[in-house]
């Protein structure tokens, strides 16, 4: 059984292995680079809700260890790669500034953004790059309170990190230095360059990303200076019970966290949700003679086309899972998109089904780093494909091209037709 095509990220080119997945047994060991590969569903549980034997801290979250042990001192400082108490400690923050009313407040923006991405886009588009894109873009922007001009930012900065795999993303650079803000063109000015062979340096280190921490170190430390009432605002100006409030590096990490993570899930789920409809064109039909489907296709949606598909913890100790023993310091590895095709918890788990119920889906995670971003991103799922139902058909026009990546299920391109009704 060929375990190491998990990890090679050519395998994804041509859609995650299901297949291999589903026959491996519930633990498996991948040789290189060494980890536990767990993929049943109440398994994937049991690790994400047990941060005191399955570290988040230790070796952080991605499957290769750090370059060097200044590079893991340095993600360890990310909210994704603590452990309780400090996770804890930052997640009560970040809980009080994403107040209900904060996230209802931008709600109606999120619908109109959404519907003038689709009203506007032309009858033969990329709805990967022309009208999912931009969405969580926008959001982010006004969560963080970013100008509206240096979003762009966001999307070439998530490209870096999430597509390091993949040479075209890798060295993505789309944005117009003369139309954003000083700030944008400061933190430009110390974005690296590729060498000779076109690689750009680790994204996992801060010196592989010197532009995007220039520019969170900058937009902290005005938010602190000049709160305007956005969410981060919010964040940088609250003092909990203790005398506690964010410093200026936990902003820059919750900046790297939500520029690039809050951005690169959405953008994938946004485009493998449509493509999930053209897939299945009777439940494509479904949905649009029944919208009020809708809530229960995004969750859907989002188990069917798991935008992340693993992330990594380290043993503390000596522990047994599924009947193999695990020793500490094993590097043991979660595969959401496994466990979202469990036979054991989503019957026909190949089918996709928009009245599925119930569906307990992992890929928002599980434990005490479930996703904060989770309401979020239903939220702007919701109101883009409220405005695909009601603008007509949209049909497949050609091949989709996936990103090259063996942790992002991502979609490159999606060319689309665009039939409007009426």
């Amino acid at each position: 059984m060929d375990t190491q095509a998990l990890f090679d990220p050519e395998t994804y080119l041509t859609g995650v292995p299901y297949p291999l997945l589903r026959e491996l047994p519930p633990v498996s060991w991948v040789p290189d680079p060494g980890f536990w590969a767990v993929t049943r569903h109440a398994d994937v549980r049991t690790v994400l809700r047990d941060p005191r034997l399955f570290s988040s801290h230790l070796g952080a979250t991605q499957v290769r260890d750090p370059a060097t042990p200044e590079d893991l001192r340095f993600v360890r400082q990310m909210m994704l790669n603590m452990d309780p108490p400090d996770h804890s400690r930052l997640r009560g923050l970040l809980n009080k500034a994403f107040t209900p009313r904060a996230v209802a407040g931008i709600t109606e923006r999120i619908q109109g953004w959404a519907r003038d991405l689709v009203a506007n886009a032309p009858a033969e588009c990329d709805f990967a790059k022309d009208i999912a894109a931009d969405l969580p873009l926008l959001t982010l922007a006004e969560v963080f309170g970013v100008p509206e001009q240096d979003r762009r930012l966001m999307f070439d900065w998530s490209n870096r990190v999430i597509g390091f795999q993949d040479s075209e993303y890798a060295i993505s650079s789309t944005v117009d230095e003369s139309a954003v803000s000083e700030m944008a063109r400061a933190a430009l000015a110390l974005r690296p360059e590729p060498d000779a062979e076109g690689r750009m340096p680790d994204p996992r280190s801060r010196e592989g990303m010197p532009d995007l921490y220039a520019y969170a170190h900058a937009l902290g430390e005005y938010k602190r200076a000049h709160p305007t009432g956005d969410v981060m605002s919010n964040l940088m100006s609250h003092v909990d019970d203790d005398g506690g409030r964010v410093s200026l590096t936990e902003f820059e990490n919750l900046f790297w966290l939500f520029a690039v993570a809050g951005n690169e899930t959405l953008r994938n789920g946004l485009p493998g949700g449509m493509y999930a409809l053209l897939s299945n064109p009777d439940q494509y039909a479904r949905l649009r003679a029944n919208p009020d489907l809708l809530d229960t296709a995004v969750d859907e949606m989002l188990r069917w086309w798991t935008p992340v598909m693993h992330f990594r913890r380290t043993a503390t100790a000596d522990t047994e899972l599924s009947g193999v023993d695990i020793r500490r310091g094993d590097r043991v590895v979660v595969w959401f998109s496994a466990a979202n095709r469990d036979p054991a918890v989503f019957a026909e788990p190949d089918r996709f089904d928009i009245g599925r119920k119930p569906n307990d889906h992992l890929t928002f995670g599980h434990g005490p780093h479930f996703c904060l971003g989770a309401y979020l991103a239903k939220t702007q799922m919701r109101a883009l494909f409220t405005e695909v139902l009601r603008i007509g058909e949209i049909r497949l026009a050609g091949r989709p091209a996936r990103l090259r990546s063996n942790f992002q299920h991502g979609l490159k391109s999606l060319p689309v037709t665009i039939v409007r009704s009426g």
